[in-house]
């Protein structure tokens, strides 16, 4: 394990990349954007650039060494959750960034109230569609949140409907 990812609040590193993993919330979701290039382009951009995340209505806040270059594995931010009293710390897992599919995945650090991963990745298809595909494993990270679980899922589901929303929007 690098040490870029020894402080992830989790093991199952990059799981999002292939099977998700068992013991945990699974989220798949695939949402068609539009078609042609150019929103393929936008919408790349945007998502590259933490656009799904602050189009939602989240601040996301990079730390100081990632902030002014292009998004890579290793870079961390604490994300600012509207109703959520504390700070939610990530850091990026993986990039990618190909001719016809772009996005990220970052993963949970500890005071996050969860334990897991998600990953946003924008596809422009042989049929010229574009889509944006979610994929997320995720548990209460203490057995604090873990009674709290309810709002934490109710307030995953709401978000994940603005990162779709976000991006359509870009």
């Amino acid at each position: 394990m690098s040490a870029e990812l020894a402080a992830l609040s989790y093991q199952e590193h990059a799981a999002t990349r292939g099977e998700l993993p068992a013991g945990y919330r699974r989220v798949e979701r695939v949402a068609l954007l539009g078609r042609g290039p150019e929103l393929f382009t936008r919408a790349r951009a945007a998502t590259l650039a933490w656009g799904i995340q602050t189009g939602s209505g989240i601040r996301v806040r990079v730390v100081d060494e990632a902030r002014g270059r292009p998004l890579r594995a290793g870079d961390t931010v604490v994300m600012r959750v509207p109703l959520w009293p504390r700070d939610v710390p990530c850091r990026v897992v993986y990039v990618v960034d190909e001719p016809r599919r772009a996005g990220f995945a970052y993963g949970t650090l500890p005071g996050h109230p969860e334990s897991g991963e998600e990953a946003f990745l924008v596809e422009h298809r042989d049929d010229d569609s574009v889509v944006l595909r979610i994929r997320a494993f995720s548990k209460p990270a203490t057995w604090l949140f873990g009674i709290a679980y309810p709002a934490v899922l109710l307030m995953q589901t709401i978000y994940t409907r603005r990162y779709l929303r976000a991006l359509r929007d870009a």
